[in-house]
């Protein structure tokens, strides 16, 4: 704002009594911190190393206590990698709901074209959740990219709960403003065939959710019932014609 409002000959005394005042400062800092040549050697602790992340394992025979298996409508299992390094208490949040039964039979109630699907509300309208209370962010780093897990949050940063969402591409828009807690490892092909809609008109449900580790087998959807006539003697015996 102030480059836009003072007149070039302003700004540029401006900038200048910046520079000196900046310049100023760090040599005072520096000065203070150089000890005098006949005091005793003075410690410095070295600088704190930049945290790390751990990677996203893509060997579903890996870590199983760390896999999120989603059963879904469409007769489809998807693994997702979670990643207890990025976000401890919402993959916490996410097994205790899942080894609950929780997320059974919960619908993908708002999947967008070319950004998310979105579930884990059991009233399938958005605006409900668990009885747990509601998440302190965790925010990282980590990119939004295709396949990532994410907690869905209300208008505070602290209001997630039990819903969250899987992207269909990179969004990273969303970076340090949802928690990212997980990747898709297997079965992507599965969330991009997802029934769209804000809710969809024929939605995709998780008919199961289960911690690979559990070893739970794949929930399917039961097979559509078949009506048969009825077979009586009369039509048996009814005459038939050439």
């Amino acid at each position: 704002m102030l480059n836009r409002l003072l007149a070039p000959a302003a700004l540029a005394t401006l900038t200048l009594t910046a520079l000196a005042l900046t310049s100023t400062s760090a040599f005072a800092q520096d000065v203070a911190a150089t000890p005098a040549a006949t005091a005793e050697p003075v410690a410095v602790d070295a600088p704190a190393a930049p945290r790390t992340y751990a990677p996203v394992d893509f060997d579903i025979s890996h870590d199983p206590e760390n896999i999120l298996l989603l059963d879904l409508s469409s007769g489809r299992r998807v693994a997702i990698r979670l990643m207890p390094d990025w976000a401890p208490n919402h993959v916490e949040r996410i097994k205790t709901l899942t080894r609950a039964g929780f997320y059974d039979g919960v619908k993908f109630h708002r999947v967008i074209e070319g950004f998310m699907a979105q579930t884990g509300d059991p009233t399938g309208t958005g605006r409900g959740g668990s009885q747990l209370p509601d998440l302190k962010a965790e925010f990282n780093p980590m990119p939004h990219l295709r396949g990532t897990l994410s907690m869905a949050h209300a208008a505070s940063d602290d209001s997630a709960n039990s819903q969250f969402f899987i992207t269909f591409y990179p969004r990273f828009s969303l970076d340090r403003h949802y928690t990212n807690f997980g990747r898709v490892i297997a079965g992507m092909d599965a969330i991009d065939a997802i029934h769209r809609g804000e809710p969809p008109a024929d939605p995709t449900v998780v008919l199961q959710a289960s911690i690979a580790a559990d070893g739970k087998p794949q929930a399917m959807a039961p097979a559509p019932v078949v009506e048969q006539s009825t077979v009586t003697a009369d039509m048996l015996n009814a005459p038939q014609s050439n």
